[in-house]
């Protein structure tokens, strides 16, 4: 993983809102940081979010608390010929993430997903990877219940 820069507004207000307790979004319990990937075009918390979640160019993998950013490329999933969405569940997950955040989530990958215990949020695409974080720190989001129809 690459260590990303830049953003340092919004990460100043993100750290300010969950340090004086007006941050609704809450970390799982029993783990020690929330961390949530976001399905990304570019590696940064300005790249747009990635409609696709199997075949997403890469992750922004978001420390919660801390709001520290590093991408993980997705291209062994982008080059798979079928299963693309079970084996980036399978690999965000081995990464420790607690939830993801993309346009489109199938049905094979969203079981995936909520089998290994993560929350998953649809429907984030047509926005930039730091707005999706911004929405999922204030509570403005929820997660999905079922897969994209």
């Amino acid at each position: 993983m690459q260590q990303l820069a830049g953003a340092a507004d919004f990460i100043f207000i993100c750290l300010t809102i969950c340090r004086v307790g007006l941050c609704s979004f809450e970390q799982k319990q029993g783990s020690e940081q929330m961390k949530v990937a976001v399905s990304s075009e570019g590696p940064g918390l300005e790249s747009q979010v990635d409609p696709r979640f199997g075949r997403a160019g890469g992750f922004v993998i978001v420390d919660m608390e801390t709001m520290r950013a590093d991408y993980v490329d997705n291209g062994a999933s982008q080059a798979a010929a079928q299963g693309a969405g079970i084996q980036t569940a399978e690999r965000l997950a081995g990464l420790g993430v607690q939830a993801v955040m993309s346009g489109y989530v199938g049905p094979k990958a969203f079981m995936a997903l909520k089998a290994a215990g993560l929350d998953v949020y649809q429907d984030m695409d047509n926005r930039s990877v730091a707005d999706a974080v911004r929405c999922l720190a204030d509570g403005s989001v929820s997660p999905a219940t079922a897969p994209n129809k």
